[in-house]
């Protein structure tokens, strides 16, 4: 009797298991995945020829070799950087061939890790319409296509918040996958946190790559008037991004170096809210939201009379 209902418990039991199971596996093959700088550079030559003289694309060869990355890789408890889940975060570039697959590390930071995994909205990306070659796009179809590419997750140069977002969350040493406890061991096991990144000067530097119409061959500068809407979205992005980091961990230079970001992310809003109304709801409430609705509120605006001092003279 009592092995007949072992056997029934039993029974039960695995039809749960196997039922969370396949739940589980349907959510992982749900989830976007990146597929890899190659299939961007298809299409975007001019823009991946500029990524190879980055520190970004030479790292994959040679971060590793740091004289800290060991100390730092043991820290979170994993024996090689190029293995590790933690490091992979913000270090590297996965591939994944379909969703069942399994990633592989094939590049430092890159396309993706800025404009999102494209597994869901490559395709759309790339879909000129039926016979048309890219050059002879018509303007609607381009614009229909943009606005489907973005509804499947592209984060695309116009969604500038978004963009910076990813950048500050890396260099901010706040990505929402990293651990408190990793990351207060990678700070005292050596690792940098530079609170002091800002936006223009490491995109506009060897990173550029605005190949726009009409001269698409040519990796136009920004105008002063440019910088000074990326400079305050970036900081829009920086302070939203430290201020989520805050609850993260009691580390003291981790909360030290927020708390600076914070502070200087404070006084560039503060300067502009007077011609931006949506600087002042941002830092009365520090959401994504509203870091978004700044983003947009600044679109074609000259802030240098607030923020031109505050520019950098040089980029990275």
């Amino acid at each position: 009797m009592l092995k007949k209902i072992s056997e029934k418990v039993f029974a039960v039991l695995s039809i749960f298991a196997l039922a969370g199971l396949l739940a589980a596996t349907s959510q992982a093959e749900a989830a976007p995945f990146k597929v890899g700088p190659k299939k961007c550079q298809e299409c975007h030559t001019a823009e991946a020829k500029v990524w190879e003289g980055t520190e970004h694309f030479k790292s994959f060869k040679g971060i590793h070799k740091n004289e800290k990355a060991k100390a730092i890789v043991k820290a979170v408890g994993d024996k090689r950087m190029k293995r590790s889940e933690t490091c992979t975060i913000c270090h590297y570039s996965e591939e994944k061939k379909d969703a069942g697959a399994k990633p592989k590390q094939v590049a430092g930071p890159s396309c993706e890790s800025c404009h999102g995994a494209a597994s869901d909205w490559i395709t759309v990306h790339n879909d000129y319409g039926k016979g048309v070659k890219r050059d002879a796009e018509p303007a609607a179809h381009k614009a229909e296509r943009f606005a489907k590419a973005e509804a499947a997750g592209m984060i695309r140069p116009s969604k500038l918040f978004d963009v910076a977002s990813n950048c500050m969350a890396c260099h901010g040493l706040a990505r929402d996958e990293l651990d408190a406890k990793d990351a207060a061991a990678m700070l005292d096991a050596g690792h940098p946190l530079n609170p002091g990144f800002e936006l223009v000067a490491y995109s506009q530097g060897t990173v550029r790559h605005r190949f726009y119409p009409p001269n698409v061959t040519e990796n136009q500068e920004m105008t002063p008037a440019e910088m000074s809407q990326m400079y305050v979205v970036g900081q829009a992005a920086a302070l939203v991004s430290a201020t989520q980091a805050m609850s993260k961990s009691d580390h003291a230079k981790y909360k030290a170096a927020q708390e600076k970001r914070i502070a200087t992310a404070t006084a560039v809003l503060e300067a502009v809210k007077g011609q931006v109304p949506e600087a002042g709801a941002l830092l009365s409430d520090p959401s994504v939201a509203n870091g978004q609705a700044l983003s947009e509120a600044v679109k074609g605006k000259d802030l240098t009379g607030a923020v031109g001092g505050m520019l950098p003279k040089e980029f990275k």
